[in-house]
């Protein structure tokens, strides 16, 4: 168990983000049986739903047909996702401001170490209350702690909203014993496999041999083999603060043409470049973000299934789209930008009423010198923002460090683990 002052990995969750920050717009729907509309051109899943939507039979991830005719009057969302970021940003700020270093792992979940704050309020438990309160009683955000970055996840999945649940090492098994298996990254054919196995819980996983589920799942299963008892030690890294450079321009009618779009975003990022704010920072991360028309109703595969074979008419549109791309060079040319982001344009589902271009991570204002043979220091230093650059794209933890845990197995994939690198 950790000493008094070693302190703990904190996880802060808010199941359901997205649908909570696209209901900002009509709370009271808040308190009906709602639930999150499939994005246009994806598979007929549901996303998140509300209490009542749950108590009436719907299940988030369930196809949009099934779930008409469980609930006929389910009423459905348009996904905000620009909303969402927003809002998850508020919430991130908010906790920074309280004094916390926050590491987001994705929107609605984010980590930090307990160590630097309990001196400062008291305590873990006044510790934990306290980022609670940043957060806000709005978003039913529950957080879960312990020793390592996994069980700190779990424990805040099943904490009930508002719940501090810590979990202390000598706890650990017993705790994670009883958890399903969805708490874990896998794919849907891993679950049924594990399942047709007999295995539905994390103590039963964990109770075979590691070669064995490493042999028959390969490395994910090795890799949720060793989540389910516990997970490996890692760092918590509290992020940098955003940039905040961003240009929107509206339109006074909604715009669907390609052509007239790729002229707003040339001006966009030419207009967004010469900001102050970015002065002599070159662009790693850019967003394209847009603001939809209302277009109608939904159209869905389950029109049939509602009483009288009536369609549904709940209303579509109106809702916001988000792309971020990490560029593969940082730049501060405005023509590599638009050309980056022009085929975004293709993806947009429905017309434009406003365009919006942020730089949401930009390089350090001090130019470097680069050496004809590069030697040394100036090695570690581009490997360094080598690392920062994949970090960007694919987010924290996909940088893997390889350590041998068992060298004289015959199986190749037990004898080294990925394991993400802290530097």
């Amino acid at each position: 168990m950790p000493g008094p002052g070693a302190g703990l990995i904190a996880c802060v969750s808010i199941p359901g983000l997205e649908l909570k920050a696209a209901l900002r717009r009509s709370p009271s729907l808040a308190l009906r049986p709602s639930a999150l509309a499939p994005e246009t051109g994806a598979e007929p899943l549901l996303g998140p739903v509300t209490a009542a939507a749950e108590a009436a039979g719907v299940r988030p991830g369930m196809r949009l047909g099934e779930a008409l005719a469980t609930c006929p009057g389910l009423v459905l969302i348009e996904p905000d996702p620009a909303a969402a970021e927003l809002a998850w940003e508020e919430i991130v700020r908010s906790l920074e401001d309280a004094g916390f270093a926050i590491e987001p792992a994705a929107p609605g979940v984010a980590y930090f170490e307990t160590r630097g704050v309990e001196r400062l309020y008291g305590g873990l438990e006044p510790a934990l209350r306290r980022a609670l309160a940043a957060v806000g009683p709005a978003w039913d955000a529950r957080i879960g702690a312990a020793g390592r970055r996994f069980a700190a996840l779990a424990a805040a999945s099943v904490a009930k909203p508002g719940q501090v649940l810590v979990v202390r090492d000598g706890e650990l098994s017993r705790f994670l014993s009883p958890l399903p298996l969805t708490l874990l990254p896998l794919e849907r054919q891993r679950y049924e496999e594990l399942e047709a196995l007999g295995v539905r819980r994390l103590g039963q996983l964990a109770a075979l041999p590691g070669d064995a589920v490493a042999e028959r799942l390969g490395p994910d299963g090795r890799r949720a083999w060793g989540l389910a008892r516990g997970g490996a030690a890692a760092r918590v890294r509290g992020r940098r603060p955003p940039a905040e450079v961003a240009e929107s321009l509206e339109f006074t009618e909604a715009v669907g043409n390609e052509l007239t779009l790729r002229r707003a975003l040339g001006a966009l990022v030419e207009t967004v470049l010469a900001r102050l704010a970015r002065r002599d920072r070159f662009v790693r991360k850019v967003a394209l973000a847009a603001r939809l028309a209302w277009t109608g109703s939904v159209a869905s595969e389950a029109d049939d299934a509602r009483p009288g074979g009536r369609a549904s008419a709940t209303p579509r549109g109106g809702g916001s789209w988000r792309r971020t791309l990490t560029l593969r060079e940082p730049t501060a040319d405005a023509g590599r930008i638009r050309v980056a982001l022009g085929p975004k344009l293709a993806e947009l589902p429905a017309p434009v009423v406003e365009l919006r271009v942020e730089l949401v991570e930009l390089t350090e204002p001090s130019g470097q010198q680069l050496e004809l043979v590069a030697a040394g220091a100036e090695d570690r230093i581009r490997l360094r923002e080598g690392l920062r650059q994949v970090r960007a794209s694919t987010g924290s933890g996909s940088v893997c460090t390889v350590v041998e845990v068992a060298p004289w197995s015959r199986i190749p994939e037990a004898r080294a683990l990925l394991v993400p690198r802290d530097d």
